[in-house]
């Protein structure tokens, strides 16, 4: 039994299956439990009465002879009855009985599998299911940044499953996203989005006002509660509520109107950065950026060395190493690479590198670091 189940297990954990158990255990939780145990009950009575008098009328008075004639009962009612079992015609009344009871009941269960059926596929529809995805993106809100977001996220190499909570009747995401209907502040609506298993939650706000920033520090602290090992990365109206997203333990604060005026006022003084910054970010044609686990054999390596090899072995321009949290923008060129440190590169692809797991970077269990958004660590004056 212990190896039907381990063989079992790989197909019982792909999400359709698991959708398919969540509706089960929804739809099992709604039954009335009276009435099934009533219709059980009626079933076995009706089928002993029905063996007990086949019995009296063609067979003899033996606990032999009664159980044949209840299995013969039973497998009757199901369609599968020995038609020469009874000889009589009181028993072959009794066998029209059941068989007429048996269609009725079958009737009733294939009227049951069919609502259940489409109880399934609408409430999918409709974004009342639960996700079943492991690994994935939760997108919490909508708002042009999302749709912007997303349509990045499909082109991008390493390719993860989205899933968008949100409270419109219909999927604002498309095909390619798996929607949740509810609201990213409701622990129910979180867990039907498998923000537990998730690789990151992505927090936007659903309009420009504070209003909808006040919401989200609630959806954040949500998330928290309910994932506190998940990255949480929040999308900020107002800049001045960012120290409150951080109290909220976001993990990454971004102030798109900051941002945007930082980057204008470079692109005035150095002509053409913004398009080189919006073509390196972006996943169309030419380099983009990742961030990338740091291969065993790179330990020990100086920041030179490890920028030479990055370039020598996958065309990759090294743009700062992380470690523990902290990112080290343009490290010296004596940084020694230590065990766990990860890499920001700039690269066509990630050919043979791995992407970064954020869950061996920060370890197991471990708060992700919380960083405020636009402030990066400089490079320590000695050498690690």
């Amino acid at each position: 039994m212990g190896r039907f189940r381990a063989s079992l297990a790989p197909l019982l954990d792909v999400p359709l299956m698991r959708r398919v158990a969540w509706h089960a255990r929804r739809i099992r939780g709604g039954l009335d439990r009276r009435f099934v145990l009533s219709l059980a009950g009626g079933i076995l009575i009706l089928v002993a009465i029905a063996a007990l008098l086949i019995t009296l009328v063609e067979k003899s008075w033996t606990l032999q002879s009664f159980g044949a004639a209840f299995y013969w009962g039973i497998t009757t009612i199901f369609g599968q009855g020995d038609s020469t079992f009874v000889k009589s015609p009181a028993g072959w009344l009794i066998s029209w009985l059941l068989i007429l009871f048996g269609v009725a009941m079958l009737g009733t269960i294939t009227g049951a599998l069919v609502a259940a059926v489409i109880d399934f596929l609408l409430k999918e529809g409709q974004g009342m299911g639960a996700a079943g995805y492991r690994d994935h993106i939760v997108v919490c809100g909508w708002n042009s940044t999302a749709r912007d977001l997303i349509q990045e996220l499909r082109g991008d190499e390493y390719r993860k499953r989205i899933v968008i909570i949100h409270g419109v009747d219909r999927n604002p995401g498309g095909d390619h996203t798996y929607y949740v209907k509810g609201d990213p502040t409701e622990v129910a609506d979180l867990r039907r989005a498998n923000v537990a298993e998730a690789s990151v939650v992505i927090v936007v706000p659903t309009d420009d006002s504070n209003e909808a920033d006040m919401r989200d520090i609630l959806t954040v602290m949500a998330l928290k509660a309910e994932a506190p090992s998940v990255r949480v990365v929040v999308e900020v109206n107002n800049a001045r509520h960012a120290e409150h997203f951080q109290r909220a333990h976001a993990d990454e604060v971004l102030v798109t109107s900051t941002l945007a005026s930082h980057l204008l006022a470079r692109s005035a003084l150095y002509p053409g950065l913004a398009e080189v910054v919006t073509d390196i970010v972006s996943g169309g044609e030419g380099s983009e950026l990742y961030r990338v686990a740091l291969p065993d054999d790179y330990v020990g390596l100086s920041a030179n060395d490890l920028s030479a090899r990055l370039r020598a072995e996958h065309r990759a321009t090294l743009l700062s190493i992380g470690r523990g949290g902290t990112t080290i923008t343009n490290p010296p060129a004596d940084y020694v690479v230590q065990a766990g440190d990860d890499a920001l590169v700039v690269a066509e692809s990630l050919g043979q590198l791995a992407p970064l797991d954020m869950e061996r970077a920060m370890g197991p269990g471990r708060h992700p670091l919380v960083v405020p958004a636009g402030r990066a660590s400089r490079a320590p004056d000695a050498p690690a």
